[in-house]
């Protein structure tokens, strides 16, 4: 799935150097909780998040609190919610997959609910047999402390008398607060009231806004090597948010006309406030940026998933298929091999289809000769993968559409050199648009390199784990990091160049694991030339005796 080239994300986020040792604190894969019967048996350990907890609390300012919220229920349509989906970095300190709930990390040991020396408290929603018999099971406190093995567990509505001294603590740090979150009339303690509490215990002043610590980080970690790209972003936040227009710091560098103004203006710091809305997330950062094994082994197997869908639907393609039925089939493997969700809505578009970068309608009733670009990642226990695969319905690639996929495939080849320990996260990016740039111009459909950005207009590379666009902190690659090595070409219809290329759009993408050594491409299962293409599609499917009755 791609990522803008623009800017990498709103949150980019400064390298922070964590010197906790580790030691004590490993851990490895076994069962997790038991709230249901018969469930899978190769969760992250509570281990696990115990020592990511452990770190980050380390990370921690001197005299602060850190406070992390549950993600948001959300509704899909009248009395009917999406399927819930836990917040990554909620996920990735707790285990914890409900709403309603809310952590809180200690620099010190407090005394909380009567408990002295108590570093870590989970508010979570609580037990509720009646509400329970309609909407799932339920850990509550008792569940959480037993199973997932946090220090001091409690019900949600204790939040707000359980004695948190809020007023002793120098700094209180957080993600971006919950918004748009709906009040639940029936319950005292939802979400929506968790935020609220925290908002008047801790005294968080109503204007406080998120977005001028977010954009500060910005500036800091890419104000110098990414001023021609960063400057209109930060154009467009201060003409729409009045806190990013008066904030000193992030018009001292909007304003700055040359180089020496400019790192002057992000030297010049600011000393974070007592409310502080991005150390916490660039301690995230530097966190998951490096995968654990154990993450490894979970990432593997949603990508192997991901990768065997590829395979399957490469076999089972004809021109007659709709673009909805390829899609059914990436999501039917995905489910058959445990898979709770996709990573990412899937992308399914063929022919001018593909030409939209985020194309996600996938409602093209036939799919016809053009190709067909298959964009589609497994979720596995919370990690996702992002694989890309680009075919040609018919079997065989014409000898057009031959040349741009080839030509992808080079600038792909060229990028994966890059990928090695000590590299610059954007070493793959360039490398790979030499190779288009240089092909295009080969082809004659473009006349000059600047022009190259027409048809190859996002990044190359992203981050993946929790979150298919992961947190990172994009310092060179070291070993432990996933990325995604994605270029592509795409010439919709009425451009400026030979009519035979409309229409043709290609992406080829593929996880790779930066190791000691160089990379691992994880996703190498899926075929990636044009003859493993070609050959995989010649092959029988699963699917060929597979015939639905005609709806009349």
């Amino acid at each position: 799935m791609l990522y803008p080239l623009l800017l990498k994300s709103s949150r980019v986020f400064l390298t922070v150097a964590l010197t906790a040792s580790l030691a004590g604190l490993t851990s490895e894969v076994r069962a997790q909780r038991t709230a249901a019967a018969e469930r899978p048996t190769d969760f992250l350990d509570p281990a696990f998040h115990r020592q990511r907890r452990e770190l980050l609390r380390q990370a921690l300012p001197a005299h602060s609190v850190a406070v992390l919220f549950a993600a948001p229920v959300r509704n899909r349509a009248n009395d009917v919610d999406f399927i819930y989906h836990q917040d990554p970095d909620f996920y990735y300190l707790t285990g914890y997959t409900e709403p309603h709930a809310v952590l809180v990390l200690f620099k010190e040991p407090q005394t909380i609910g009567g408990q002295s020396g108590i570093t870590e408290a989970l508010f979570t929603q609580p037990r509720d047999p009646q509400r329970e018999s309609w909407t799932g099971r339920r850990l509550g406190a008792a569940g959480a402390k037993e199973q997932l093995q946090l220090q001091y567990t409690a019900d949600n509505k204790a939040f707000a008398t359980a004695g948190i001294k809020w007023a002793d603590f120098g700094q209180v740090l957080f993600l971006d607060l919950p918004a748009d979150v709906r009040d639940e009339a029936r319950d005292p303690a939802d979400l929506y009231n968790l935020v609220a509490d925290f908002r008047r215990l801790a005294g968080v002043p109503a204007d406080y806004n998120p977005a001028v610590n977010e954009l500060r980080s910005l500036i800091q970690r890419a104000g110098l090597a990414n001023a021609a790209n960063l400057l209109p972003y930060l154009e467009a936040q201060s003409q729409a948010l009045p806190a990013v227009a008066a904030d000193p710091y992030i018009q001292a560098y909007r304003k700055a006309t040359t180089e020496a103004e400019r790192q002057k203006a992000v030297a010049n710091k600011p000393v974070p406030g007592r409310y502080d809305g991005s150390t916490m997330a660039e301690v995230l950062s530097g966190l998951r940026e490096i995968k654990t094994p154990e993450e490894i082994k979970l990432l593997r197997r949603a990508i192997q998933i991901s990768t065997t869908g590829q395979q399957e639907v490469m076999k089972a393609l004809r021109p007659d298929m709709s673009e909805n039925a390829v899609q059914g089939i990436h999501e039917y493997v995905y489910r058959t091999y445990g898979a709770e969700f996709e990573g990412y809505p899937s992308i399914v578009g063929a022919g001018a289809n593909g030409c939209i970068l985020h194309y996600e309608t996938n409602d093209k009733p036939r799919l016809g000769n053009d190709l067909i670009l298959m964009d589609c990642g497994a979720e596995y226990h919370g990690y996702s993968a992002d694989v890309t695969r680009t075919a040609p319905p018919s079997g065989k690639f014409s000898p057009a559409q031959r040349q741009i996929y080839e030509l992808v495939l080079a600038a792909q080849e060229a990028a994966f050199k890059e990928c090695k320990p000590g590299s610059e996260f954007q070493g793959p990016h360039r490398a790979a648009q030499q190779v288009i740039n240089e092909g295009l111009l080969k082809l004659g459909i473009i006349k000059d390199a600047a022009e190259a950005r027409r048809y190859f207009p996002h990044g190359t590379s992203h981050y993946l784990g929790l979150d298919v666009h992961d947190r990172g902190t994009y310092r060179p690659l070291q070993p432990g990091v996933v990325i995604t090595v994605e270029p592509g070409i795409y010439i919709p219809a009425n451009s400026p160049c030979d009519p035979k290329w409309w229409n043709i759009g290609v992406r080829i993408e593929d996880d790779v694991l930066i190791t000691k050594a160089g990379y691992e491409n994880l996703s190498a299962g899926a075929p990636r030339t044009v003859a493993e293409i070609e050959a995989t599609m010649a092959k029988s499917s699963a699917l060929d005796n597979f015939k639905l009755p005609v709806l009349k």
